[in-house]
């Protein structure tokens, strides 16, 4: 059973990205602050649930929710910035969105650029012990996965519909084959026999 709250007496974010270790396609964060009693017995961190109950339950956070939001930073700006500083600025998109603000973040992992006068903690594997984060992680996943479901319509030759822009050795190949995109990552190292970057 996740826990509830890391602090229980003030509006508390729960924050999580998807998307860091793409080879193409944005990084995608949400927020969200969950009310008090929230429970559901399936919820856990998004790599854990079957699809079906990821989307199941996107429908009860945003319906149940007291706040959420899902920003996004694209391939161009992650190219720019590098990953890490992307995926805290997609966090910090999302929670600029948030309806009401929070005065205490809980973000999964163990670094976060602090944002501007409201106290954070980070949690290892914090989507799989608090249900804010583990809320969050599945809105960022199926966002995500929404846009690249759209995306491989542009490139089905990419395989986007399976491999969501993920570096498997069939999206590797494609690339071989077909070249990259606007929306791969140019900064990224998508063939191991390479020095560098494309």
């Amino acid at each position: 059973m996740l826990n509830a709250f890391f602090q229980n007496d003030v509006p508390e974010a729960g924050c999580d990205e998807a998307g860091r270790g793409c080879l193409a396609g944005p990084v995608f964060a949400a927020a969200v602050i969950l009310p008090v009693g929230f429970f559901d017995p399936i919820l856990n961190d998004s790599k854990k649930l079957r699809e079906k109950d990821r989307y199941l339950l996107r429908d009860v956070i945003r319906k149940q929710a007291v706040a959420w939001a899902v920003a996004r930073v694209d391939a161009p700006e992650i190219d720019r910035i590098n990953i890490l500083q992307a995926s805290f600025k997609a966090m910090h998109l999302a929670l600029d969105q948030l309806q009401t603000r929070p005065e205490f973040i809980l973000v999964d992992g163990n670094r976060f650029k602090a944002y501007p006068f409201v106290p954070h903690q980070t949690i290892i594997q914090g989507d799989a012990l608090y249900a804010s984060i583990a809320a969050a992680s599945i809105l960022a996943k199926t966002y995500r996965d929404d846009f690249m479901f759209e995306m491989h319509r542009q490139y089905p030759q990419y395989g986007w519909d399976q491999n969501k822009g993920y570096p498997t050795a069939a999206h590797r190949e494609a690339i071989r084959q077909h070249g990259l995109t606007p929306l791969h990552r140019r900064s990224f190292r998508w063939d191991r026999t390479a020095e560098t970057p494309a």
